[in-house]
């Protein structure tokens, strides 16, 4: 389980660190119209204040303490599940990558009651209005590697003679 909590950890300090670049460093919130084009349209900054789900989803419902309790609830969920089951070192690693993301995004909830989401990509004459983060996208990088990822394989037991 430690490679759960390393991984969770270096995952969570990297949202929070690209966050904290994004809101004090650069100041993204104080720029005009909160945007700053990197490489456009490939990678641009852009403040989004999400206090709902993916994609601002439930936006106008007041679910901070909500989602604050599912996260923990999925991440405690996650490390159940693995203490039970046990796994791959891939599959520790997906663990830790998940719950990395998703503590990322509850700090945001406790301290400005929504999730920083600044990250905008479009390509190919695609334009894509929606933001997100580092914790975004590892939150869903761990779920997926969970799901697909293959399960431990499980020595044989050899059978027992009847008698």
């Amino acid at each position: 389980m430690r490679i759960v909590f390393w991984t969770g950890f270096w995952v969570f300090l990297a949202d929070q660190i690209t966050k904290f670049f994004v809101l004090y460093w650069i100041k993204l919130p104080e720029l005009p119209g909160e945007r700053l084009d990197v490489f456009p349209p490939f990678l641009v900054l852009k403040m989004a204040r999400n206090r709902g789900v993916n994609f601002g989803l439930f936006a106008d419902y007041d679910m901070r303490w909500v989602l604050i309790a599912v996260a923990f609830l999925i991440c405690g969920g996650v490390l159940w599940w693995l203490h039970k089951s046990g796994g791959t070192k891939w599959t520790y690693i997906a663990a830790g990558v998940l719950i990395g993301g998703a503590l990322g995004n509850v700090v945001d909830r406790l301290l400005y009651g929504w999730v920083a989401d600044f990250l905008n990509m479009s390509c190919c004459g695609i334009h894509n209005p929606y933001a997100f983060n580092i914790a975004d996208i590892a939150i869903f990088a761990g779920a997926v590697l969970l799901a697909f990822l293959p399960e431990p394989k499980t020595p044989k037991r050899p059978k027992k003679k009847a008698a």
